[in-house]
């Protein structure tokens, strides 16, 4: 695919950027982050959408993200001051606002424009593996003061399962952005190219406190797991580290089944897949097939 957009040219075959007759050199990252800018320019891309896609869900730092920025405005000759390429919406992401020309290079047997269309709108999004976001859980104690304890539990289980070793969790602030919404799992999912939805409730009834979680397939919608916590009422912090110690503990594990069954039904398994595989026999306690 050809975008033009001033006087550039970015081709996505031959992975250049060119202005007029010369290229102009970019690092691979910097060409990503172009190409999936100038790609989704018709919406805004929040930071962590961007990072996924860029960095294949490795969690990196804003000031790496901050550094990628600069050098694309500076390969378009676009500035932060100006920014009358890549426009950043405070709290909300980025979007590219330039007037882009898309050519689709001509393939060996041409193809109709409505069949190509059709290509596009049957093509699935491809978020990374292991990657979740933990949407806010529902206070249903009717009790605003029990906020505080139900965003931390939130809190508290975005920090555990970043650090399930090849996870890409959603930030914070931007899980937090769905609170109180009506939503649509699988849109969530396109919203922040991600596999997996986690959501809950917390509801506290005199002397117990009950929470209900939830894992779900961002891309079908399809329930793969629940759980409840039923307990007495004690130290309501003491609760909220045992609760979050729980459900990271056993969503890990749930996370390597749902992946390898992913990796099942891959007709080209990679390293990745067989590693996933593995961790599931072994929480299972079952020696892999050969």
């Amino acid at each position: 695919m050809h975008y033009f957009f001033e006087d550039f040219a970015l081709d996505t075959d031959r992975r250049e950027l060119r202005r007029g007759a010369h290229v102009v050199p970019t690092t691979p990252q910097v060409f990503d982050l172009l190409d999936y800018l100038i790609r989704h320019r018709e919406r805004v891309v929040s930071k962590d959408e961007l990072i996924g896609a860029v960095w294949n869900g490795r969690i990196v730092s804003d000031a790496a993200l901050t550094t990628r920025l600069n050098a694309a405005r500076s390969a378009i000759a676009d500035t932060g001051e100006k920014q009358h390429l890549i426009k950043t919406l405070p709290r909300k992401g980025f979007r590219f606002v330039g007037a882009v020309q898309e050519v689709q290079k001509p393939a060996i047997a041409p193809v109709s424009s409505a069949a190509q269309n059709d290509d596009m709108a049957q093509k699935p999004f491809s978020p990374p593996r292991l990657s979740i976001v933990v949407l806010p859980f529902a206070n249903l104690s009717g009790d605003p003061e029990q906020d505080y304890f139900v965003d931390g539990v939130t809190d508290n289980l975005t920090t555990d399962l970043s650090r399930i070793s090849g996870s890409f969790v959603i930030a914070r602030n931007s899980a937090f952005s769905y609170k109180g919404k009506a939503i649509d799992v699988r849109q969530v999912g396109r919203e922040l190219n991600i596999r997996y939805v986690l959501e809950g409730t917390v509801q506290r009834s005199g002397n117990r406190l009950r929470v209900n979680v939830q894992l779900v397939d961002a891309e079908t919608g399809n329930h793969l797991w629940a759980e409840r916590f039923d307990k007495p009422v004690a130290d309501l912090f003491d609760m909220q580290d045992e609760i979050v110690s729980r459900l990271a503990h056993a969503l890990r594990d749930q996370l390597n089944v749902a992946e390898a069954r992913r990796a099942e039904r891959s007709l080209h398994p990679d390293t990745l897949d067989l590693i996933f595989q593995g961790r599931a026999c072994f929480c299972r306690g079952t020696p892999p097939s050969t």
